[in-house]
């Protein structure tokens, strides 16, 4: 994120790894065994989709489903070892770095896979930008307490200077190499694989590594986790460290989009009835993407939703001003206090429609259509929201400001499956 020198408590420190791969002989292919990160796959549609796709499929572990009284993390557990028996996932011959490559068309995005030791946000080395929900990283805690496991890297971001040198210069010659890996998902990006294992590679990485500092793209629960599971091994060792995908945004710009939510218990109807009188309400007769492109249009302008859920979209844009200064807590930043996320979360839901922010009542979902679709087939309210800008984020995370949790998504986001990262063998 920086470019003006070491970061602080010396930098991002990143190390080799023995990383755990699919055998693809043994596989039907790799795009089947892989899957979106598990707070990405739509349950139980996206779920089922890739447990049919192949029995090997990573879901399993990530996303355990417990068919008996047995725990599903034990299960998961069992999984894993009984594929590492079965030749199913092999360990590599040596610890190494993991160039990785995804492209779809005029979009390419490479970085590094390894090993990251773990800091606290107060270290300014890694920098959150979301608030977690204890529940979800309890879940994540037992699961890779259980398997011993990184199953899944998370999405890191830094900004160099954007010149060709340090991790850069090692990604771009480590590319012109034959590959691991090689493998197109089912949703048209091809993926690449590559290792770096000669030290003298390996330490250019790692020096240049140690000038940045980070910001956590995708993964706020998982880095949580990663810090419980850390306190609860004091001692030196692989706890010590997680699995990460560190992105350059100097030489690859991330997306960003939103990620909405699911009112399971509130029809639209008494949603928007609760809103008269403090936010301007609008109908739309049109699809989806025209109504997301006035969504935008109405975001520009201020704090802006679409409610959906009764067959068609409700534009709700220019709140009261006197109610947001009533139900917005202060001390914050203005960059803070007038996101839509801030707005959807103190006033929305806490004031007007009271609903607890707990899986309960609330899911949220990535997709907008998936969205929409659940909402009518549940009765539920859909609120699609519009994206922050990166700017507006890495602002935040600088100043150690979190977003409310759920208010970003940062992509493309790296697929499940390709390696993961064993801590028995470290």
């Amino acid at each position: 994120m920086n470019n003006e020198g070491p970061a602080a408590d010396g930098g991002l420190h990143l190390i080799p790894f023995r990383g755990l791969r699919y055998a693809p002989e043994r596989v039907g292919s790799l795009a089947a065994v892989t899957s979106p990160p598990y707070d990405v796959v739509v349950r139980p549609d996206g779920l089922h989709h890739l447990e049919s796709a192949d029995p090997y499929n990573i879901v399993r572990l990530i996303l355990p489903q417990a068919r008996t009284a047995e725990d599903p993390h034990s299960q998961a557990a069992q999984t894993l070892e009984r594929w590492l028996a079965d030749g199913v996932l092999a360990a590599d011959d040596e610890p190494a770095l993991y160039v990785y490559e995804q492209c779809k068309g005029d979009l390419l995005q490479r970085g590094v896979i390894g090993a990251l030791a773990l800091s606290e946000p107060a270290a300014g080395v890694v920098l959150p930008h979301e608030d977690v929900m204890p529940d979800i990283v309890a879940d994540r805690a037992d699961l890779m307490r259980t398997t011993a496991a990184n199953l899944e890297p998370l999405l890191l971001t830094y900004r160099s200077g954007g010149d060709a040198v340090g991790t850069t210069a090692v990604i771009e010659r480590t590319v012109r190499r034959s590959p691991l890996l090689s493998t197109t998902t089912e949703d048209g990006f091809n993926h690449r694989l590559w290792c770096v294992t000669d030290p003298a590679e390996v330490a250019e990485v790692q020096g240049d590594l140690m000038r940045h500092q980070a910001m956590i793209a995708d993964g706020h629960h998982r880095w949580a986790t990663y810090l419980r599971l850390r306190a609860e091994h004091p001692t030196p060792g692989p706890w010590n460290y997680g699995l990460v995908l560190l992105i350059d945004t100097a030489r690859y710009p991330l997306q960003v989009r939103a990620i909405h939510r699911l009112l399971h218990r509130l029809p639209v109807t008494e949603a928007l009835a609760a809103l008269a009188g403090s936010f301007r309400v609008r109908p739309l007769e049109v699809p989806l993407p025209q109504a997301l492109d006035a969504l935008a249009g109405a975001a520009a302008e201020g704090n802006a939703f679409l409610l959906a859920g009764d067959g068609r979209f409700h534009l709700v844009d220019r709140p009261d001003t006197a109610l947001l200064g009533r139900t917005v807590p202060g001390g914050r930043p203005e960059a803070w206090r007038t996101l839509d996320a801030t707005v959807l979360h103190a006033t929305l839901l806490e004031h007007i429609w009271k609903i607890p922010d707990a899986p309960e009542h609330i899911a949220y979902i990535h997709d907008a259509q998936a969205a929409v679709t659940k909402a009518e087939r549940v009765g539920g309210t859909a609120v699609l929201m519009h994206p922050v800008k990166e700017d507006v984020v890495r602002e935040l995370a600088l100043a150690g400001v979190t977003m409310p949790r759920k208010s970003t998504s940062f992509g493309p986001k790296p697929a499940t499956g390709l390696v993961l990262r064993s801590l028995a063998l470290d």
